[in-house]
């Protein structure tokens, strides 16, 4: 088992929010207009795009979603107050609201997580396997799946989760960090993988290289501003990657690098770099036992243990994003500082005369505050080269189009320069990009999709990774597109089942994060990672008239499982079960008794659902903010609706509280298990409706009660007649408020529960309930966050797991030996068992007891983000942030 020190954690307060966020007010505004872009589109009327062109739904929100941030961009307010993010509002956004379940309504101290997994360790475990669910193919192009909301015939073909780290070598070998989902290995130039770093506690990878020995270096953390962002326990060289896997003991150093973020390893000489969020730090390749040193931090009274500490900025004071040396002296090295926003520390650094001083590099790439952002920088084998992507703070902050400044190239092979610009986002979009309408182009996302990526046998042939795959063959001179966005913007495209993408060739998942050159019987390859997974294409490869690619390959055959669920549903189906999911920038996935492959019904991000256990083809997937979407027959369609919209299978039947913006990026909806054709859905609202599976409009919900101005859902739960809603406002640091309300289905006896602020249920985020069937009076809750022990804010409490049995009017921890980890989903288990997902494991109290043990064997370590049962309630399944799905069958446990 991995050690109690070694544990990772979700990064909250540290990286995840915009500074500008952290008010109130502009967070209304982000709402609002996220609100103001939502596209409403019923199948029983136009489904036509803007300009008449009739494409999938997902397309549709795209291209409106530009034309409103072009428009905003003429208002008279900056634009870095409008949301951004995949859509593009949504990742910074969803981080945001990620962060705070864990943080509010005070910072976490360090070595919170670590203490937790201490704990875990030392709990019993309980009999019985998990058995993996989503070990099959996941096709983001099935084609049995291709009704109007879906992403399916888009290109991006087999898919899993976000890969933020690839390494390879040039006997087959590949390695592939998740980011949430630790280390892969693949012996067959990829595909076949392997899971090699489940023995270590910290899943998140932040980078993955091979040295020069031939070892494999792995730096924990994802350094992506994402809504899942995880903190790491620092950085693991494994001596035999070929053979071997990832252990504790592997670790380099000691604790100095536990509980940050690496965005890159850079080796020098002999030296290792590394950028974290707390500055650079560097360590001896030769000598793996000693601690880390920290070379540089530009503002060391923001770290930990600094005068400056509890400062609201602290987090975006430190931040190291790469590392450049001059070939001819590894020893001049140049740091690349900064946060994507904008502070006074952004721009570059080298040493001089013993410290470290700004340096202005030759040339036409940028280095003034103002326009040092995210950057990557990237030398040829040769020497001869150094690359550079370079995201600019000014044109975050002011430009709809894009936040890059560009990408620049030194062919003097010195990072000192002089550096030429190579091409900019307008020549970028001109490439063959799918990006080319004004709102959302090229570089969009450089704050959160970067690589770079030089053939080694050839220095002027260099891969670039923004939201799409570019490449040039002249040094940065020219370039092509060979893996867009997605094909539906293109000629070529076409919904025909019959065909992937119509008469496109496959094209690779959005958002771009890192990438390697390896060999595979006896032909070079390029591999890239990103939030669909690894694809790879030959190094001299072809393309079309376009400059897209012909001959990319998915590498996600279903043996790699990393995708990232925020929530799982069952229902008899065909003789068995069908399980549907809403996954991270993935859409949802549906999985039917007999299918070889998983399909995708929805796309985008899927967030909550429901399906009834009765009949599995009946879903509701939610996409975000409350957008409740449903279908009677699992979304199969031949795309017969681009002719007829009548034939559509999907109905968008979104609550109010979606066209206002009054509800969480990943907003609670439920139905009685008791009654199908109940739901409930929560907003600022407490939204009911009572046609279950046959509703067709948002008009159908009726508003029980409202929560508040400013108080949003964060759970919500019914049965027997009975609602609990827990809710937030402000769900910040920045007077945080938590709270429940309770009512009846018919409206009446709706009244908030009087919860003490430094009491019995502690003052922090509500994240689920589970209602006893039999008496709807009895009802458990999860809270999530740390104990006050380690959450510095007013009134934290105590606990995770609290019941109540007349109501909420009186609630009795029970949380017991349970480890201080944020706790996420409780379910209750039939004959009285309850188990809780949280973000280190999953726990159960077995009926009648009062103490908790590890659920069961074989589940990897990773994030539990929800429990439902199944159709017959013995056998529970499990979301996992990272891992796929998994059921465990609770007879393997029962005893009465």
């Amino acid at each position: 088992m991995p050690e109690p020190s070694f544990v990772d954690g979700i990064l909250g307060e540290e990286w995840a929010m915009l500074p500008h966020l952290d008010q109130p007010s502009t967070r209304r505004v982000l709402v609002a207009a996220t609100a103001a872009l939502a596209l409403i589109v019923t199948p029983a009327v136009s489904v036509a795009a803007p300009g008449g062109d009739n494409r999938p739904e997902p397309y549709r929100r795209h291209v409106q979603i530009a034309a409103e941030r072009a428009q905003q961009a003429q208002q008279p307010h900056t634009f870095a107050e409008e949301p951004e993010g995949e859509d593009p509002e949504e990742i910074a956004e969803a981080a945001e609201q990620y962060a705070e379940a864990r943080s509010a309504p005070g910072i976490v101290a360090p070595g919170a997580y670590s203490a937790a997994w201490a704990q875990q360790q030392a709990l019993p475990r309980t009999s019985g396997s998990w058995r993996h669910v989503t070990n099959l193919p996941y096709n983001s192009d099935d084609p049995r799946y291709r009704d109007v909301n879906s992403n399916s015939s888009g290109g991006a073909g087999f898919v899993t989760g976000r890969i933020t780290g690839m390494a390879a070598d040039d006997k087959g070998y590949v390695y592939a960090g998740a980011a949430n989902g630790g280390v892969w290995r693949s012996r067959t130039g990829g595909g076949r993988w392997q899971p090699i770093a489940d023995r270590v506690s910290s899943p998140s990878t932040g980078d993955l290289r091979l040295d020069r020995a031939g070892r494999l270096w792995w730096a924990t953390g994802e350094a992506n501003t994402s809504a899942t962002s995880f903190v790491g326990s620092g950085v693991y060289v494994l001596r035999d990657p070929r053979h071997g896997s990832f252990r504790p003991s592997d670790r380099v150093g000691g604790t100095e690098l536990e509980s940050t973020i690496i965005r890159k390893l850079r080796f020098f000489g002999t030296t290792v770099w590394a950028a974290t969020n707390r500055g650079a730090y560097s360590h001896s390749l030769a000598d793996l036992r000693g601690p880390w040193k920290r070379e540089f931090a530009p503002n060391p009274d923001y770290l930990p243990g600094g005068t400056l500490q509890a400062d609201p900025s602290a987090a975006y004071k430190n931040i190291i994003n790469d590392f450049a040396a001059d070939p001819a002296n590894p020893r001049r090295v140049i740091i690349a500082a900064g946060w994507r926003a904008g502070d006074t520390y952004n721009g570059f650094y080298t040493r001089s005369g013993g410290t470290w001083q700004r340096t202005t590099l030759a040339g036409e790439m940028p280095s003034d505050a103002a326009n040092v952002g995210m950057v990557t920088l990237m030398p040829s084998a040769d020497g001869s080269r150094y690359y550079a992507i370079e995201e600019s703070p000014t044109q975050y902050n002011t430009n709809p189009d894009s936040a890059l400044q560009g990408f620049y190239v030194s062919r003097s092979g010195s990072p000192f320069g002089p550096w030429t610009l190579g091409a900019d986002y307008k020549e970028l979009a001109a490439s063959g990009s799918a990006l080319t309408d004004p709102g959302y182009m090229p570089g969009i996302q450089s704050w959160y999709n970067q690589f770079l990526q030089v053939d080694p046998a050839n220095p002027d042939h260099v891969y670039a990774g923004l939201e799409e795959v570019f490449e040039s063959t002249d040094g940065g001179s020219t370039w092509t597109t060979p893996g867009p966005y997605w094909n539906f913007g293109f000629e070529c495209w076409s919904i025909d089942p019959a065909k992937q993408t119509g008469d496109c060739h496959q094209t690779t998942h959005p958002d771009q994060h890192s990438a390697a050159v390896g060999r595979y019987q006896g032909r070079s390859y390029v591999m890239i990672g990103n939030d669909g997974g690894i694809y790879r294409r030959p190094v001299r490869g072809q393309a079309d008239a376009s400059g897209h690619a012909t001959d990319w390959r998915s590498l996600n055959d279903g043996t790699i499982d990393v995708l990232q669920y925020y929530s799982v549903g069952a229902g008899r189906d065909r003789g068995g079960v069908a399980v549907s999911g809403g996954l991270q920038d993935n859409g949802q996935s549906i999985l039917r008794p007999g299918d070889r492959v998983m399909g995708s019904n929805f796309g985008g991000d899927g967030t909550d659902t429901i399906v009834d256990p009765r009949n599995g083809c009946n879903i509701a997937e939610e996409y975000v903010y409350l957008d409740v979407w449903v279908t009677n027959n699992c979304a199969v369609n031949d795309g017969s609706w681009i002719e007829n919209p009548a034939l559509a299978t999907s109905y968008e039947v979104a609550p109010p509280d979606n066209e206002t913006g009054a509800a969480r990026f990943v907003a609670p909806i439920t139905m009685d298990p008791r009654d199908t054709r109940t739901w409930i859905a929560g907003g600022q609202h407490v939204w009911i409706q009572r046609n279950g599976f046959a509703i067709r409009s948002g008009e159908e919900w009726q508003s029980l009660f409202d929560l508040g101005e400013g108080h949003v859902a964060t759970a919500v739960a019914t049965s027997g007649g009975l609602v609990y809603a827990g809710w937030c406002g402000p769900c910040n640091n920045q007077g945080f408020t938590r709270g429940i309300a309770v009512g009846r289905t018919d409206g009446t006896g709706w009244h908030q529960l009087t919860l003490p602020v430094d009491g019995t249920v502690p003052n922090r985020y509500v994240s689920g309930f589970d209602v006893d069937r039999a008496n709807p009076r009895h009802v458990v809750v999860a809270i999530n966050g740390f104990s006050r022990k380690w959450t510095e804010g007013p009134g934290a409490g105590v606990g995770h797991v609290f019941e109540s049995r007349d109501a909420g009017e009186h609630w009795t921890d029970i949380s017991g030996n349970l480890p201080d980890v944020p706790a996420n989903t409780v379910r209750m288990t039939p004959g009285g068992g309850l188990a809780l997902g949280t973000d280190t494991g999953i726990f159960y109290r077995y009926p009648r007891g009062n103490r908790w043990s590890v659920l069961g064997r074989n589940l990897p370590t990773t994030t539990t983000l929800q429990l439902k049962g199944g159709p017959t309630g013995l056998r529970l399944y499990a979301a996992t942030h990272g891992r796929g799905v998994w059921s465990f069958d609770l007879p393997q446990i029962y005893r009465y």
